[in-house]
């Protein structure tokens, strides 16, 4: 267990995180909800560089197949297209927020959740006491969320019936 990290790691899984996500949890100071909930965060090298943060817990691990990256990016930014073909080839959930790289995710068989989904699972977990203060510290910091969204991530934590 790290200092800075004080939870154990609670879900023993690697998964694959997007730019998007990186960034809003560093704009709320939460990036140590990612390596609480899980074992190992894998982000592509472009990820890394829309990031620009080096983090001790982020393992950049370039995709292998650069014909489905090269096809991915007529549908989505570069960050996204090594992102989804990072996932895609080691069989990981992904972190991914933008409707349209969402939408191409599905289509080629990715599993995925967003930003939210994470902090709803911190919260199922008891990582974090509540969920509203996240989501709001989010919309502060110019990370769209829907109304429709928040009222069922609220839910979902169980903060609103």
């Amino acid at each position: 267990r790290s200092t800075l990290f004080p939870y154990t790691t609670l879900f023993r899984s690697r998964i694959v995180a997007d730019s998007i996500c990186l960034i809003g949890l560093e704009r709320i100071d939460r990036l140590d909800l990612l390596p609480a909930l899980y074992e190992s965060i894998m982000i592509p090298p472009a990820v890394q560089r829309e990031f620009g943060v080096i983090l001790p817990w982020l393992e950049v691990a370039p995709p292998t197949s650069s014909g489905i990256v090269i096809a991915l990016k007529m549908l989505v930014d570069e960050g996204e297209a090594e992102a989804i073909a990072l996932a895609r080839e080691s069989s990981n959930l992904l972190i991914l927020d933008d409707r349209d790289a969402r939408r191409v995710a599905r289509q080629i068989g990715v599993s995925f959740m967003g930003t939210v989904g994470m902090l709803i699972k911190a919260k199922q977990a008891g990582v974090i006491s509540s969920l509203k203060p996240l989501l709001d510290a989010l919309e502060v910091n110019e990370f769209y969320l829907s109304e429709g969204l928040k009222l069922e991530a609220l839910r979902l934590a169980g903060e609103i019936s």
